[in-house]
């Protein structure tokens, strides 16, 4: 069983702190969820534990297994289980899905190695059918000309395909109608075992009526500032937030204006250097 521990985890981007003292710890079998206002590092914290470049951490570690996650590159943290469903996943022209993920599998075995051909086909071709998309995604470019709602149909698929330890979904719920929600909640729910440690970022209740999580983390200036379980959920669904600022004596709870965009490339995936020459 997996084990991915924060601790005490700052960083910044150009000179400006803006995670100032995570501590987290998700085992596999566990589903967390961060929820918070925006501005307040919930996607700052998943481009750090990928090792986005634009961020730099000047505090704290990240271990995956007792690994040091921080002296990986991006690749390697791909490779030693982690994975990240973007909220603005980027397009790859000249690259299709099939060969993006099946670049992704291969370069998990040892080296020599390869994913048999008939068996990637009939996964892939279930995935795909369990995620209700179109049966010529296989051979299309990666995102390009997708809909919102197909790339991140099109995360989660990766997601189901590669088998992280432990997978970070940033806002996979934005930009979803409620079919399409229903699809990625029932697939990332059958993905739920021991096997896997899960985080969701979110603003929203409506998705964790579909995917349950065990522990609800609240976000606040760069921190996480409360934990607990579905109440406290339900409570920030019915009475937003300006109840535990007021409690904890936070008027501005933002480190940034808006969240800094994702880097255009697919970092939580795969990430190899083979497919996006990173």
């Amino acid at each position: 069983m997996s084990k991915l521990i924060i601790k005490d985890l700052y960083a910044e981007v150009e000179g400006k702190e803006i995670l100032k003292g995570v501590n987290l710890e998700i085992n596999g079998g566990e589903t967390h969820a961060i929820m918070g206002p925006n501005g307040t590092g919930k996607s700052t914290l998943a481009s750090v534990i990928m090792g986005h470049p634009k961020y730099k951490v000047t505090k704290g570690t990240i271990t995956l297994d007792g690994k040091d996650v921080l002296e990986m590159e991006v690749d390697e943290r791909a490779r030693a289980g982690l994975f990240l469903g973007m909220q603005h996943p980027a397009e790859v022209p000249g690259v299709t899905n099939s060969d993006f993920i099946k670049t992704a599998m291969n370069t998990r075995l040892e080296e020599g190695k390869s994913v048999s051909l008939f068996k990637f086909i009939r996964e892939l071709d279930h995935a795909v059918t369990d995620l209700k998309m179109n049966d010529d995604l296989p051979h299309r470019y990666l995102n390009e000309g997708f809909s919102g709602g197909e790339k991140k149909r099109n995360e989660i698929l990766q997601m189901k395909m590669l088998k992280p330890k432990i997978a970070v979904l940033d806002e996979i719920d934005s930009g979803l109608d409620v079919d399409a929600l229903r699809i990625v909640g029932e697939n990332v729910t059958k993905m739920q075992s021991k096997d896997l440690g899960l985080l969701l970022i979110t603003h929203y209740q409506r998705l964790l009526e579909y995917i349950k999580a065990d522990t609800i983390h609240v976000m606040m200036k760069g921190k996480i500032v409360r934990t607990g379980d579905l109440k406290l959920m339900e409570r920030i669904d019915t009475e937003g937030y300006d109840w535990l600022k007021e409690e904890l004596g936070i008027e501005d709870v933002r480190v940034i204006e808006e969240e800094a965009e994702q880097a255009r490339v697919m970092l939580g995936t795969c990430a190899t250097k083979e497919a996006l020459d990173l």
